[in-house]
């Protein structure tokens, strides 16, 4: 859309009715533009609609995408973001994620950094698709773009705070305003939040487990010191403790059975029985300077960024993790400890400059670098009839290089033609000691062994696009996106000498056709795509056997394939009620499967689905704002979630099918916008659905990871302005 069509349909957007759907600003071309108006398929979420929600996670808030689906494991460490069922299920720290996390325009190079808590966000924009050329190579299946808040200029403050049934609460609170009447603006938030968990320990003294403990803040200051001179300085602290916890789901074997007494293996298990409960601990941390100078309508950006992320698991391979009980039974169900850290720190800078607007020729172009330094231990105590323990020592170094640009040609007032590329340069090297109190193997456990190895790749990324304007209501687009991901190595406690060499980068094509509409002066927008993506060297987990321990061991699996439909209404039949509506329709197979050497599952895959990638997936909202005589506004508001049978393993075990499901959702707030008060009673799953996030299946039994909402339970938010 351009400014002339911005112009005419300002007197839309602003509707003094109040009828219109809003407008909302994006990124997702590095330049602030309509949604409705860029060429991308983009959701958007907005903080405080997710705070009320009680969504204030990277994993909860995926239940209003559609298009997005996440895997809980053992800790933020091993969890992944999936778009269009496509991602990257690793703990090496040898390779990158396919969905990139950017916050306030800083990369997060590892998918970790990020999964923590949503302090003080403004709105988060999830970009669907590869997004290579202006967010970098690994955003092959997309972007989780996350934009904080910035500071008020006049002098403003807030608490708010939240109880849910489980003991878990959640404040926050802030502060606003200016130092300087027109050259300095601050920020602060600090937030606590604990949450004892839904999982019980039956164990003597257990207590509850699948909780949480963090504490963070964050504080921004935006210096102007003259009309063509931005500058943000942000700083971070996020510190956490959790106690993720999986369950027995099913049992298959009678030994299994009764080790895990007096817990039952059943679908709505929320019971375990250990001495050895997870402890997984987390400290974030980082500063940012991002500098915007204009002159003669050009605008220099440089974004730089140093961020640290500490991380310890405390955790037990063993079906039970209770010493006591698997002394009984020690050759199925062994007793084990694992410790293991992670110590990351990244360097980055970003510089880019966009052109004038208004122009036939608009673009960006840029340069960007980033530094991640790893360094890992890992050690694993098994109890068997003997006590043995292994230890590993590792990091990973690597370096990456890109320059990159995009353009758009004005080729009339309804056409424009897109073109982007993005060159790489990625340098990876990685070295690995392994050290045990054995000579031979024993359960989980390799011999000690001493490797190392690195690597260096070039790679291209890119786009091509038509958009037009049908009307000034209409806008259609069709892209070409060239994806690509980063060589990698699968470096890890149990490395082998098969995971020595260099995986291939991993590379995309993908076509999309998208179509933005709004109708009847607005009060109903609707959004289309329609994609088809082939992804070559898929970077996936394979299963294989170490000392009589199942693992998953990082290969290029071959080629798989995602195609489908997205659908996103959003509609204000009238002032008071507003409707939102998204359908994803989601094909994943795989193609071409590579069979590695010495495989030891069968690899008969070709065919079949992606695992976390469910056919259908939608999210329906609903708000009535209904104003009292007296000033004050009750909302009530519902929403329900709808996912269709969902495979969890990339092998197709009949145990790791989470059937379909339905979330339901209300609330009810009264508020004063004179007196910036609200108050609300939110119920979550009130149709007491108990369903699971991930299914591991293993010999004897299958476990699952418990979500927050497994059950049904209700809150109460209450939030002050002043």
């Amino acid at each position: 859309m351009d400014a002339a069509a911005d112009a005419a349909s300002a007197p839309i957007l602003d509707r003094a009715d109040g009828t219109a759907v809003p407008s909302v600003t994006v990124s997702a071309t590095r330049r602030n533009a309509s949604l409705q108006s860029v060429p991308v398929a983009v959701s958007v979420l907005n903080g405080d609609d997710l705070a009320q929600a009680n969504r204030t996670s990277i994993d909860t808030i995926v239940q209003e995408v559609p298009s997005v689906t996440f895997r809980q494991q053992g800790g933020n460490k091993d969890s992944t973001i999936f778009v269009r069922g496509i991602g990257t299920i690793s703990t090496s720290p040898g390779v990158e994620p396919t969905v990139s996390t950017v916050i306030d325009g800083v990369v997060y190079a590892r998918p970790g950094q990020a999964t923590l808590d949503l302090l003080d966000i403004e709105h988060i924009e999830i970009l669907r698709g590869p997004q290579g050329t202006l967010f970098g190579k690994n955003a092959s299946s997309g972007v989780l773009n996350v934009i904080g808040r910035k500071p008020s200029e006049q002098t403003s403050g807030f608490v708010d705070a939240s109880w849910y049934k489980g003991n878990e609460k959640r404040v926050r609170a802030g502060l606003s305003g200016t130092i300087q009447p027109g050259v300095v603006t601050a920020a602060v938030t600090a937030l606590y939040a604990d949450y004892d968990g839904n999982v019980d320990n039956v164990h003597a003294g257990g207590g509850k487990v699948n909780g949480y403990d963090r504490k963070g803040v964050r504080a921004r200051v935006d210096i102007t010191p003259n009309k063509d001179l931005d500058v943000s300085l942000i700083a971070d602290y996020l510190r956490s403790n959790a106690s993720p916890s999986f369950t027995a789901y099913k049992s298959t074997s009678a030994p299994f059975s009764q080790a895990i007494a007096p817990v039952a293996a059943t679908r709505d298990n929320r019971q375990i029985n250990t001495d050895i409960p997870s402890d997984i601990r987390d400290t974030n941390k980082g500063l940012s300077a991002q500098v915007d100078w204009r002159n003669g309508g050009y605008t220099l950006t440089s974004i730089t960024a140093v961020r640290d992320w500490d991380n310890a698991q405390y955790t037990s391979t063993s079906a039970i993790g209770n010493a006591a009980e698997a002394a009984r039974i020690t050759a199925a169900y062994p007793a084990t400890r694992d410790i293991g850290t992670v110590d990351f720190r990244q360097v980055s800078q970003e510089l880019r400059v966009a052109s004038p607007k208004d122009q036939f020729l608009e673009y960006v172009v840029g340069a960007f670098y980033l530094h991640g330094k790893d360094r890992e231990t890992y050690q694993r105590i098994v109890t068997t009839t003997a006590l043995n323990s292994g230890r590993a020592d590792y990091g990973v170094k690597n370096d990456s290089y890109s320059l990159f640009g995009e353009s758009t040609l004005n080729l009339s007032p309804d056409w424009r033609a897109i073109a982007g590329a993005r060159w790489t340069r990625d340098e990876l090297s990685y070295d690995h000691v392994r050290t045990s109190t054995s000579t031979t193997a024993f359960p989980g456990v390799q011999p000690g062994v001493s490797n190392s190895g690195s690597t260096r790749e070039d790679g291209y990324s890119g786009r091509l696009g038509l958009q037009y304007q049908l009307s000034r209501d209409v806008n259609a687009y069709a892209t070409y996106s060239r994806g690509y991901k980063g060589p990698a190595y699968n470096v890890f406690f149990n490395m082998l000498g098969r995971d020595t060499l260099a995986l291939k980068p991993e590379t995309s094509d993908s076509f999309e056709l998208g179509l933005k509409a709004s109708a009847f002066d607005r009060r109903l927008t609707a959004n289309v795509a329609v994609f088809n993506t082939k992804y070559a060297n898929y970077q996936a987990n394979f299963f294989d056997t170490v000392a009589g321990t199942v693992i998953t061991r990082l290969i290029n699996a071959g080629d798989v394939s995602t195609k489908g439909v997205e659908l996103d209404i959003n509609a204000r039949p009238t002032r008071q009620l507003t409707l939102t509506a998204s359908l994803a329709y989601t094909d994943t197979s795989i193609d071409n499967f590579n069979c590695p050497p010495a495989a030891t599952a069968s690899c008969n895959l070709n065919g079949r689905p992606l695992p976390f990638s469910p056919k259908w997936k939608s999210y329906t909202r609903a708000n009535y704002a209904l104003p009292l005589q007296n000033g004050l506004i009750v909302d009530f508001s519902a929403d329900y979630t709808y996912q269709a049978k969902t495979q969890f393993d990339l092998f197709q075990s009949p145990d790791a099918i989470q059937g379909a499901y339905g979330v339901v959702n209300a609330g009810i707030a009264l508020s004063s916008t004179p007196g910036g008060w609200r108050v609300a009673l939110v119920g979550k799953n009130l149709a007491n659905k108990s369903y699971a996030t991930n299914l591991v299946t293993s010999t004897g039994y299958v476990t699952r990871a418990v979500p927050r909402d497994d059950e049904r339970y209700f809150g109460i938010t209450a939030r002050k302005e002043f």
